[in-house]
């Protein structure tokens, strides 16, 4: 009782001004009391009138009063903090600023724990209980606790919404659909949360499916991670041996070369030697020769030089050629040479095989399609679209188009277009003037009937054959019919049923090098009706075949 008696005086204790409790409490002349710093804020606010008031009883002062700190109050504050009023605002039940309050309590207001939309009221427990008793509150609807019931209520008739226009894509009052929104196509709110659910279910099952498609990828790609790592560490092993091997047979080139060359070396050098030795010997020996001649030459004794001349006169034959030739500097340029070729057959062959070494290494082959990964959201789409434009050389002489070249119409009678070879001429076909290679995306906006969406080579037949000339009916072109509300897709002649919400709207993703073609369903979300994974060989372009009109739309 305690408890709640200061839960129920606590206003008693707050400030009017932050609605807090009173922190340096001083009372004005007329009796009430704020927080010292609140009041000097609002009266500051009033200086240029130099007339002060009181923000609860709005009396008047002049001039300014002096603010005094009330100490009683202060003490009796301080006191009521550690006691109830403390508690009171630890209470865990009790509804904070950012939590949804009950309605029925008074005072201290608790959490509510459920809202309801019958009533358009939240709940705490205790006033809850009513609503699982009493048979008529059984059937109500109970959901979590929410802020936001008053935007059930109809501004206009102040009813709640209970219903859906379709026509205009908001929810409305039972008053709304016979007045504002008379002969709109109206749904109860149940009825249209029923199929849109089914479209959210369908959007869910898609989004599992592709995060499934991606939880893959991504296994692949860490086990491509870890391939790719092994890989590098075993090539990088691999040839640090082999060109320590080359490096090692170069060296034992030049050693055998160098062992070569001394050698030779040493021989030239020792015939060399001997042969310097043996002329070395002639000179000593012609030398000791030249001085026997000369004794015998200045000997005066007739007799006795024609006696002694035979004998010294006589020469031995030189064992040596009387010239030698001298090559300077050109013992080994032979080997030079023969090793400078080497040099440069080596250089070319590592200059060469260098750049097939450095291709390989800059372009392995590390899962391209995972490199192409489709996006998931719209927003993710848009920023691969293409700004593109119907070509007129194209278009089927009933196949109106539009002043930007971005709607066809189909027409009974014929467009006055000049005769061209691109013309379809046995469908009513048209082709973009943009051919599309790398990412991109488009839409295109049904009315009508409906038609085929396709994307398709420049070089599909033109009307020679005109069961070959329609898309999908051919190896050059890929389409999806949209027609009633269904879909089916076409290749080659071969039809495959798909499935899709219905949506007058359909997205169109390409890929090109990665081999991807997507069509999508697009409604408040993306939803694939059909994927391609192919290898498109030349460009692609966009392609309508159209029975009421077709809009590429404008994506910004």
């Amino acid at each position: 009782m305690a408890q709640k008696g200061v839960q129920l005086n606590r206003e008693t204790f707050s400030c009017s001004i932050c609605l807090d409790l009173l922190k340096d409490p001083v009372a004005i002349p007329c009796g009430h009391s704020y927080c010292m710093e609140c009041i000097k804020t609002h009266w500051d606010e009033e200086d240029q009138k130099e007339i002060y008031s009181c923000p609860q009883c709005r009396q008047t002062f002049t001039p300014r009063p002096v603010l005094v700190k009330n100490t009683m109050l202060a003490v009796l504050l301080e006191e009521l903090k550690k006691t109830g009023l403390q508690a009171a605002a630890a209470d865990p039940c009790c509804a904070g600023a950012e939590d949804v309050a009950c309605d029925f309590c008074t005072g201290r207001r608790l959490k509510a724990v459920k809202s309801c939309l019958v009533c358009l009221a939240s709940y705490c427990e205790k006033h809850l209980q009513p609503h699982y008793d009493a048979p008529p509150l059984k059937k109500h609807k109970l959901v979590e606790p929410s802020k936001n019931l008053q935007e059930n209520i109809c501004s206009l008739h102040d009813e709640v919404m209970k219903m859906f226009c379709r026509t205009d894509q908001q929810s409305i009052c039972y008053l709304c659909s016979v007045d504002e929104h008379k002969g709109h196509d109206t749904v109860s709110a149940a009825a249209e949360r029923t199929e849109r659910q089914k479209e959210l279910e369908v959007s869910r099952l898609n989004i599992q499916q592709r995060i499934q498609d991606r939880e893959k990828d991504v296994k692949l790609l860490q086990q491509e991670l870890e391939d790719i790592s092994v890989s590098a560490d075993k090539t990088v092993e691999d040839s640090e041996k082999m060109f320590s091997e080359l490096i090692h047979l170069i060296q034992k080139r030049s050693c055998d070369v160098k062992q070569q060359i001394r050698s030779q070396q040493e021989t030239e050098v020792s015939r060399v030697k001997e042969l310097e030795e043996k002329l070395e010997q002639e000179i000593s020996d012609l030398k000791r020769k030249d001085a026997e001649l000369k004794q015998l030459s200045d000997t005066e004794d007739h007799n006795q030089f024609l006696h002694s001349y035979p004998s010294v006169s006589a020469l031995s034959e030189s064992t040596q050629s009387s010239s030698i030739t001298i090559r300077p500097l050109r013992y080994f340029e032979d080997v030079t040479a023969a090793v400078s070729k080497v040099r440069d057959k080596l250089q070319d062959i590592l200059k060469n095989t260098w750049t097939n070494i450095s291709l390989t290494i800059t372009q392995p082959d590390v899962l391209l399609s995972n490199s192409h990964l489709e996006p998931m959201f719209r927003a993710d789409f848009l920023k691969f679209s293409r700004d593109i434009t119907l070509d007129r050389n194209t278009a089927s002489i009933h196949l109106l188009l539009s002043k930007g070249k971005k709607k066809a119409t189909l027409v009974t009678e014929c467009q006055p277009y000049p005769k061209h070879p691109e013309r379809f001429t046995e469908w009513c076909q048209v082709l973009s003037r943009e051919s599309l290679t790398g990412r991109c995306y488009w839409e295109v906006q049904w009315r009508g009937g409906g038609g085929y969406v396709a994307a398709s080579y420049r070089t599909i037949d033109r009307g020679r054959n005109w069961k070959d000339c329609k898309f999908g009916h051919n190896e050059k072109s890929w389409a999806l019919k949209c027609y009633q509300n269904t879909y089916e897709f076409f290749y080659n002649k071969i039809s495959t049923p798909v499935s899709g919400p219905q949506s007058s709207r359909v997205g169109v993703y390409l890929d090109h090098s990665a081999g991807i073609l997507s069509f999508y369903s697009v409604t408040e979300t993306m939803t694939l009706i059909h994927r391609v994974q192919t290898t498109f060989s030349q460009p692609l372009h966009a392609g309508l075949w159209v029975v009421g009109s077709a809009e590429i739309c404008k994506l910004n």
